[in-house]
């Protein structure tokens, strides 16, 4: 990944926890962060898993988002950049 700036990555850590807080349940905060195969699985179990299990699936993938949301948002900039843009953790 290219280096970024710690404003970059101080704006993406802001982006990616608010949108795992607000908008979990559809992966998109996975999307701000590269991890594509994760937010399409997360997009895919919280509509399509949501229908069939009428709406559990949708409400567990919210949890998983909201949780994503406040460890991003409670990681200091440093421990961010090192844990999800260097060595691509995809989950929690």
């Amino acid at each position: 990944m290219a280096e970024l700036s710690e404003t970059e990555i101080s704006n993406k850590k802001l982006a990616a926890g608010l949108l795992g807080i607000f908008l979990g349940s559809f992966g998109i905060h996975k999307f701000v962060l590269g991890y594509n195969k994760a937010a399409i699985i997360m997009l895919v179990v919280g509509l399509a898993g949501g229908v069939v299990t009428c709406g559990v699936a949708t409400a567990v993938m919210s949890i998983v988002g909201l949780i994503e949301g406040i460890i991003y948002l409670t990681k200091t900039t440093d421990e961010f950049r090192e844990m999800y843009l260097d060595q691509e953790k995809a989950w929690f």
